[in-house]
């Protein structure tokens, strides 16, 4: 596909009314419930989970870290804002071609959009963007954790879908868990795929 023939939503036009504008926010927030995860729907998972439905699981596994080290809040708070772009522009797979730049834009002028024009500059709206550019730039120890939370959610979730459809989804667990750098989430990866290995014995026995 030419990334120069994707059709994006446009871009949400200040009212000059603070508090429908908030209520627009509100509103395209629904997109992360109904919107399901690209990888999925491309691999022909028939219940494929929403944006919405991942980021709500990071924020509950941040919640279980017993790392002192963290400021937990920051991190639930993360998990909940870090895909928040795919709102406006979804989520882009890399079939698609478009270059990271080109999605790093994309993403940036959705979130600028949410805080400006929908969230007015408010203190939330600088809350939200600071979260997400955090994430981002993933140069903090929570950005990090965050960011390994995301790639042993998809796992997780994978091993959910294979054992439900019969599936095979080793992809998923190559682009992820070896990529977890921090050790308790690498403990949690490590115990996953232990978890498959035994799902999958019975199979090879046959």
């Amino acid at each position: 596909m030419d990334y120069q023939k994707r059709a994006f939503p446009p871009l949400y036009k200040s009212s000059g009314n603070e508090a429908q504008d908030n209520l627009a926010f509100f509103h395209i927030l629904e997109r992360l419930k109904t919107q399901k995860r690209t990888g999925w729907v491309d691999h022909k998972i028939s219940d494929p989970e929403s944006i919405s439905d991942h980021m709500y699981r990071m924020a509950i596994l941040a919640m279980c870290s017993s790392d002192a080290r963290l400021d937990i809040s920051k991190c639930v708070m993360m998990a909940l804002v870090h895909d928040l772009a795919e709102a406006q522009v979804g989520d882009i797979a890399p079939r698609e071609n478009i270059p990271k730049a080109e999605k790093r834009r994309l993403e940036a002028e959705a979130m600028q959009n949410f805080a400006h024009e929908m969230l007015h500059d408010s203190h939330a709206a600088q809350r939200i963007i600071g979260l997400w550019q955090e994430y981002e730039d993933g140069e903090t120890d929570e950005a990090r954790f965050v960011k390994d939370l995301d790639r042993f959610e998809m796992a997780t979730q994978a091993l959910e879908y294979e054992r439900r459809h019969s599936a095979e989804l080793q992809p998923f667990f190559d682009s992820s868990l070896p990529n977890i750098r921090h050790p308790e989430v690498k403990g949690w990866g490590n115990e996953l795929m232990k978890e498959r290995d035994r799902s999958l014995e019975p199979k090879k026995e046959r």
